[in-house]
């Protein structure tokens, strides 16, 4: 079969669907439908938003399905009528077997890691708290454990010793895309081998990194640990949702940093300013500097002119 030929059903929400969505689509593959969060009332105004996806399949005139529950049975029969042969799935939520089990080639499901390493909600902030130097995206096909299935297609690339969050997940949904498209044109030609992920559980380190949801206490910067501890969870967490911490009595949040390894007798978590220029807090091994941050109420800035407008008197 060729690829343009086959008939696919496209699930996700966010802007990082989005430029998987538009590769597909750019390949002249047949979007029959796309399934997408309903529209939620977000803004001071709680006005109704349309999910990126969303926005994105309207533009190009494909059809749009927004079901509040997968399982219902006017939805399955939606979903049936439009006679897919394959379903892609890139940042939804978990899908129920009479779904991800419908078409005939399958559901397979992008991911940002380098499976079986960093399964679940949050591996790009979880590689990068744990300060890896390497990661990469997945293509596997969807079975009932989350991110077990079959692996189709993978890539790697490098994570920069300061690179963010953000920017690793910028750059992760572009070489995503594209390894999808390599995947969809694979599967039309069943030129893929499928990878049981227990085949490569051999191959592992010991430890098994996994990727849960970030919380708040996820969020909690503990400046007794060693400044490459805090200064990568401080990237990992940026910009969404934000490291943590406690200055003068307030909740600031900690989106850059840069760290000083040296000698200190300093309690850990002790601030030092010149009220001017730099803000830091003493750590186990070394001091971390804020060079990027928010006070609760106010909004993000760098240092510099968080202090011009700050009072935080010279220690």
């Amino acid at each position: 079969m060729d690829f343009r030929d086959t008939r696919i059903v496209f699930m996700g929400t966010p802007d990082f669907a989005v430029a998987s969505l538009n590769a597909l689509v750019k390949a002249g593959c047949k979007i029959v439908g796309v399934v997408t969060a309903a529209d939620k009332p977000a803004g001071r105004g709680m006005q109704l938003t349309q999910s990126a996806v969303k926005k994105y399949a309207l533009e190009k005139g494909l059809s749009v399905l927004q079901p509040e529950k997968l399982k219902d049975p006017g939805f399955i029969e939606e979903l049936r009528s439009v006679r897919a042969d394959l379903q892609v799935v890139v940042a939804f939520r978990m899908l129920p077997e009479i779904v991800w089990n419908m078409p005939p080639m399958g559901t397979i499901n992008l991911h940002g890691s380098l499976l079986p390493q960093y399964r679940g909600a949050a591996p790009i902030h979880w590689a990068v708290i744990n300060g890896e130097t390497n990661t990469g995206v997945t293509t596997f096909k969807l079975k009932h454990e989350i991110d077990t299935g079959a692996i189709l297609l993978q890539k790697s690339f490098p994570i920069g010793e300061e690179e963010t969050t953000g920017e690793v997940h910028d750059r992760m949904k572009e070489i995503g895309a594209e390894v999808l498209v390599e995947t969809v044109k694979g599967l039309a030609k069943h030129s893929l081998t499928e990878i049981d992920q227990s085949s490569l559980l051999a191959g592992q380190p010991s430890v098994l990194h996994h990727a849960p949801k970030i919380v708040t206490e996820t969020c909690r910067i503990n400046w007794s640990d060693p400044v490459d501890t805090v200064h990568n969870l401080i990237r990992g967490l940026s910009p969404f949702p934000g490291a943590l911490a406690e200055m003068d009595g307030k909740i600031i949040k900690v989106f850059r940093s840069r760290k000083e390894k040296s000698a200190t007798g300093d309690i850990p978590g002790k601030v030092f300013s010149d009220g001017k220029t730099f803000i830091r807090f003493a750590c186990a091994d070394g001091y971390i500097y804020i060079t990027d941050l928010q006070l609760e109420g106010k909004k993000r800035m760098p240092v510099e002119d968080f202090l011009r407008g700050y009072r935080l008197l010279p220690l």
